[in-house]
């Protein structure tokens, strides 16, 4: 179904349906709405309907999946809930469970399910290309890596034309790391406290996030410097961000200058001059702090900080991993919503709608620099299965609009939660851009101290339990992260919301009590 049709049947919906009628898909179970009650004196939100019916799920029992998972994967919890959430299958912006529960998905697997779950058209592509060609590596030619690296190279300005393709975003960040040096001839990388550049060996060092940081050693000469969170740090206002929803601090500046972006760069330099050698090998930067929770910087902070690590000789990576593929709405890539031009870009997720695919691009300087220096060699980038998903789902993006459908439907979920922010004193920060977009919990708005995590456990399980799945970020895991795929529509929103705002009257309750 094309995302227009979606749209109609959506607001078909919208026009019909009534406060008090549950809308589910099929289930082997059930309408799941209706099998739960009223929570505390409030209805539960009403699911939009969609067009899709589960399998039946007739995989391993939920306690023997729990068994081996104890008994034989990583020990390291990662997992959301303390029941983790079973899942079974998906379609487009929704997910089944195992017992047919079904769920609005507003993380896209990390931000990751670009055109959405089992998109049909991608799903044609990659079982067509399942039997005609899985892998060659790369001491063979197969077209779909030369027809994607001319759709792909179309999308970014010149000079960046020269792409490596990839599995993972650490893998595109370790790459992007050595290309920085071997073109520089310098070590020292910087990178943003906040920032998430992978969790390999060598990224571990450009990632400033506490949970992914090691007592051994790790990513060797690379330095952090302060983020210029407008939020939370020490300076910001209210012109200070590229986005229709501004912080409630409040500032002097003029419309079109930033005295908090003067303060930031200051820093920046200080880094400069203190923390590396004189001439550094590059700096890491995502357009918007992802893990961090959706993190934006003052208007113009990018640029200077481009011009000052060239003047040290060093080059620019833009992390494209969660921010590019149009999920930001008005622009394709991040960077361009900075008004800069990187020197090599790095990208994952969204590229592949979930299948392992990465790349690097970069000019033909740097290619080369790097061609002199090492025989760069990846078996598993670029193979046959993964270009060709990364083919259709470039067409996907561009046939059903999704960029631009990540402009309005993304500008109209961050006004409403924005509201929000109004309505309750725990909702510090609600910031973002297109489909991207993070709620930051305080105890109030005067400290902007963290909300306790056991507080912000209990809202992101209720959600859960209402059928909204939402991720989690920020240096205390305090801060909501919302990225749905590009095919969300209004109506859809408008349940988050709804959702949403019940959880945190669910909590305001539970602490009058």
């Amino acid at each position: 179904m094309t995302l227009a049709w979606r749209h109609l049947l959506r607001a078909l919906y919208l026009e019909t349906s009534t406060p008090g009628t549950p809308k589910t898909c099929p289930s082997p179970k059930g309408a799941f709405w209706t099998s739960v009650a009223k929570l505390g004196l409030h209805t539960k939100p009403s699911m939009p309907p969609c067009d899709f019916t589960p399998e039946r799920y007739q995989s391993l029992a939920y306690d023997r999946v729990l068994e081996i998972h104890k008994q034989h994967l990583s020990p390291v919890l990662t997992a959301y809930f303390s029941e983790p959430l079973l899942l079974h299958q998906g379609h487009m912006e929704w997910l089944f469970d195992y017992e047919g529960n079904r769920y609005l998905d507003f993380f896209s697997g990390i931000v990751t399910v670009s055109v959405g779950h089992c998109h049909p058209k991608v799903n044609a592509v990659a079982q067509k290309q399942l039997g005609r060609l899985w892998h060659t590596s790369a001491v063979f030619f197969h077209p779909p890596i030369h027809e994607y690296a001319e759709k792909l190279s179309a999308l970014l300005p010149e000079p960046l034309k020269v792409i490596f393709l990839l599995n993972s975003g650490s893998e595109a960040n370790d790459l992007a790391m050595l290309m920085a040096r071997a073109h520089s001839n310098n070590t020292d990388i910087i990178s943003f406290r906040g920032a998430y550049h992978g969790c390999s060996p060598y990224t571990l060092g450009l990632t400033n996030v506490g949970f992914y940081k090691m007592e051994l050693p790790s990513g060797m000469g690379c330095q952090s410097t302060m983020c210029p969170d407008v939020f939370r740090g020490p300076w910001g206002g209210s012109h200070c961000r590229d986005s229709p929803v501004q912080t409630i601090r409040k500032c002097s500046c003029a419309s079109d200058c930033c005295q908090a972006k003067d303060q930031y760069i200051e820093q920046f330099k200080d880094t400069l001059s203190t923390s590396v050698a004189k001439s550094i090998a590059g700096f890491f930067a995502e357009p918007i702090q992802g893990v961090n929770g959706v993190v934006q910087y003052p208007k113009g902070f990018l640029k200077e900080a481009f011009e000052l690590v060239r003047e040290r000789g060093g080059v620019c990576i833009a992390d494209e991993v969660q921010t590019g593929f149009g999920r930001l709405g008005s622009h394709f890539w991040g960077f361009q919503t900075h008004g800069v031009l990187p020197d090599i870009v790095t990208m994952a997720k969204g590229i592949g709608n979930g299948f392992p695919m990465a790349a690097v691009v970069t000019t033909p300087e740097i290619a080369k620099s790097l061609a002199k220096r090492l025989l760069h060699f990846n078996t598993f980038g670029g193979n046959p299965m993964a270009c060709a998903i990364g083919s259709s789902v470039l067409e996907v993006i561009k046939e059903e609009n999704l960029q631009e459908n990540s402009q309005e439907v993304g500008t109209y979920m961050l006004l409403k939660f924005a509201k929000l922010r109004d309505e309750f004193e725990i909702v510090g920060d609600v910031r973002g851009k297109g489909l991207m977009i993070g709620i930051e919990m305080v105890k109030d708005k005067t400290s902007r101290q963290p909300l306790p995590r056991e507080e912000v456990n209990q809202i992101h399980q209720d959600c859960k339990r209402m059928g909204l799945l939402i991720g989690r970020g920020g240096t205390f895991s305090q801060t909501f992260r919302i990225a749905p795929s590009m095919c969300i529509t209004k109506p859809e929103v408008d349940f988050a919301v709804e959702v949403f705002r019940s959880a945190l009257i669910q909590h305001m309750e539970r602490q009058a009590k």
